[in-house]
């Protein structure tokens, strides 16, 4: 999938969900329960020491059991780490910040990338060089006002918003009336503390509450 259809599929959903979990076992329960409320892009994100082993895994097992989800890799920092991802087949990366090697490299390989802007600078720079969907991060920092001052500077571009997002109703209607494409939920959708012993069925209600909420608001 080319990566005008891979950004078009996460702004059509509204939401990007991310997580990380050292355990291989409960990254799969994750997304499972994700898939099955309906999530068919996720962020998994490169954020300890198991990261490359279980992306891996998820990867090898998504022609089995989510044929239709797109797989992203979350906190790219270098090249390096790029490059890692991208041989491991992600559909797309997602970086904290703008860096002009990862652009250059993404640029070069055509994989789609999706870098974390905090000023307009930023946000111009990226844009300079090729980038049309921006993170916007870190959003509880950022709030709903700064997409609101910003959007008209940059017609053409769309906004993801990672950090600050809550499952709350009036937290998600105030990212979407201020102009947001989509919104990155994290821990605020999916905790930290999942364990073999967890009831999954909670994820997928939570999940699906939250789907519901993005739908009404999102334009």
């Amino acid at each position: 999938m080319n990566k005008e259809n891979i950004f078009l599929k996460i702004k059509a959903a509204g939401v990007l969900p991310l997580f990380y979990n050292d355990s291989e076992k409960i990254c799969i329960e994750i997304t499972d329960a994700l898939y099955q409320a309906g999530i068919r892009s996720i962020e998994f994100t490169n954020r300890g020491k198991n990261a490359v082993t279980n992306f891996k895994s998820l990867v090898e097992k998504r022609s089995l059991k989510w044929p239709d989800l797109l797989l992203g890799i979350g906190t790219i920092k270098t090249v390096a780490e790029a490059t890692i991802f991208q041989e491991s087949k992600a559909d797309f990366l997602v970086s904290p910040f703008f860096d002009i090697s990862v652009s250059n490299y993404v640029n070069a390989v055509k994989i789609p990338w999706i870098p974390g802007c905090m000023t307009p600078g930023e946000i111009h720079a990226a844009t300079s060089n090729g980038h049309t969907l921006i993170k916007l991060f870190p959003g509880n920092i950022l709030t709903p006002q700064f997409i609101s001052a910003v959007k008209p500077l940059f017609p053409t571009v769309d906004f993801m918003i990672t950090g600050g997002v809550t499952t709350a109703a009036e937290n998600i209607k105030g990212w979407f009336d201020a102009g947001a494409a989509a919104v990155g939920l994290g821990s605020n959708l999916i905790s930290n503390n999942w364990n073999e012993g967890s009831d999954f069925n909670l994820l997928i209600q939570r999940t699906r509450d939250a789907i519901s909420l993005i739908n009404l608001y999102k334009k």
